[in-house]
């Protein structure tokens, strides 16, 4: 029966419920995500925020939830089991998760390198001279970047002493350097009238990438689209991080409201001086690529420190077709 000849009443009903679940229809569409960032909630993580802030994942068709890392939270744990769905992860986590045959792989970075340098006292004059010095390393840190500290600068094994986050030791000693970030550590040395330079490791060489965004093999094969839409939002967020950071920033304090407006002005002043977004590959090939040249050289880091079988295949360990055609950010 045509719709002129209902009773208008009965007309105007079915119309309203049209429009209802049409627009149920189009919220079912949008697909449920979930990333697990590496820390809590920073402007290291802004251009994903951005991405929830500004719309982009609704317009992409997703419905993101992003959830905090911590200290004691093991994402690739969390991955695997199917809790979160894409995880800030970083490549030697992948590496060495392929050499237990565990089915990560990167499909984008945040960063062109690692943020991961070291913080000294004004008066070391570069990495070299931090010889025979005492170092605070955490933990994790033995089996990521100090064997190539070891490697490269001759550091040694009786330099380490133990960084559990807690910056009183290095300001006490003015002969101990520590590992930081340089949009984190610096910034609290500021904040206590501290006199500090900041070495980044990636300066000197250090080749993993920073800030990847990590899913498994499953998740590729059977949501190919779903990976592709993540990606390429969460770079467009990147993209207007840069610009306008006052959405992502709104977010960031509301999962941390710790972290203060001047923390967050001055790593996201570190992050756009070391052009850590859009620098390096990311200058012509756009913002969060990878590249086989660049996964093959953090393989080979690995196995020449010992630290990789070099039988492990890193070609599984990355996947750079959602990123290498984007080309977002570049002019």
């Amino acid at each position: 029966m045509a719709m002129k000849f209902l009773p208008r009443t009965i007309a105007i009903t079915l119309v309203g419920a049209g429009a209802l679940f049409g627009s149920m229809g189009s919220t079912f569409a949008a697909d449920k995500v979930t990333f697990l960032t590496s820390w809590f909630a920073q402007a290291e993580h802004g251009g994903f925020y951005e991405a929830k802030a500004t719309g982009l994942y609704e317009k992409a068709g997703l419905d993101v939830t992003i959830k905090m890392g911590g200290p004691q939270v093991n994402g690739s744990q969390l991955l695997l089991a199917g809790e979160t769905d894409f995880l800030m992860g970083y490549d030697i986590q992948v590496l060495k998760g392929r050499e237990q045959n565990l089915p990560l792989v990167t499909v984008a970075s945040s960063f062109q390198f690692d943020l991961q340098g070291l913080m000294t006292h004004d008066d070391v004059a570069n990495i070299a001279a931090l010889k025979r010095k005492p170092i605070l390393i955490a933990g994790s840190s033995r089996v990521t970047f100090w064997p190539w500290l070891k490697a490269k600068y001759g550091f040694t094994d009786d330099q380490i002493r133990p960084y559990t986050f807690n910056l009183q030791p290095f300001f006490a000693d003015k002969n101990m350097a520590q590992q930081a970030y340089p949009s984190s550590e610096p910034y609290q040395a500021e904040q206590q009238h501290e006199k500090v330079k900041f070495f980044l490791l990636a300066d000197g060489g250090y080749p993993p990438y920073g800030s990847t965004i990590v899913t498994t093999e499953k998740m590729i094969a059977e949501k190919p689209d779903v990976v592709a839409r993540f990606v390429k939002a969460s770079l467009e967020g990147w993209r207007d991080y840069l610009k306008n950071p006052a959405p992502a920033n709104a977010l960031i304090k509301a999962d941390n409201p710790k972290m203060t407006d001047g923390q967050i002005a001055f790593a996201l002043e570190k992050l756009k001086e070391n052009k850590a977004i859009d620098g390096g590959d990311a200058a012509k090939l756009g913002i969060g690529v990878i590249t086989q040249d660049r996964y093959k050289q953090i393989y080979d880091f690995l196995v020449a420190g010992g630290l990789l079988d070099p039988k492990v295949d890193w070609h599984k360990a990355y996947d750079d077709r959602f990123v290498k055609d984007l080309k977002i950010g570049v002019q």
